[in-house]
């Protein structure tokens, strides 16, 4: 029951992630509808068996204010798959402005990335030119749609015209 189900809008747009259990309230309470099921078993009662949900639309437009993705470490290091951006490495990893904040490089999305403490501290208060690093990544802010990929873990087929 760890499964996540996509939550669509009532214009089919992705807003979010939600366990299967909340999915299924949603449905049962006729404030969702389904609109896939989830090829993964199903979800039984004493005297019924239920499709598991993989896609859920809500009956009603909710207007959600996006206010984007929040800038926290966590965040990073999903965007960046947990591993240094420089040699990716797994271990030791902490944060790194590629412009130093020492240079007036600011904590943004785009100067922000994850690395590894030993490329951090080899890196130092330089720039990775500077130091002889390559990015193997270029950092930049996550659409909603591609961070709800991150945060799915497995991604149901079904999700994939909803997500692009």
């Amino acid at each position: 029951m760890d499964q996540k189900v996509l939550v669509l809008n009532g214009d089919y747009t992705a807003i979010t992630l939600c366990s299967v259990q909340k999915a299924f309230v949603l449905l049962f309470l006729d404030k969702a509808e389904m609109v896939a099921k989830s090829e993964q078993g199903v979800l039984r009662t004493i005297s019924h068996a239920y499709p598991k949900p993989s896609i859920i639309r809500l009956q009603r437009y909710v207007r959600v204010p996006y206010k984007g993705i929040a800038l926290s470490r966590h965040n990073i290091f999903k965007r960046d798959h947990f591993e240094c951006q420089y040699c990716g490495s797994t271990k030791n990893l902490t944060l790194d402005h590629v412009v130093p904040r020492s240079r007036g490089g600011e904590s943004s999305w785009t100067n922000l990335l994850t690395a590894c403490a030993r490329c951090n501290h080899a890196k130092g208060h330089h720039t990775p030119n500077e130091a002889g690093l390559t990015i193997r990544q270029q950092p930049k802010k996550p659409t909603l749609a591609g961070f709800l990929k991150l945060s799915a873990g497995t991604i149901d087929q079904n999700w994939h015209a909803y997500l692009n």
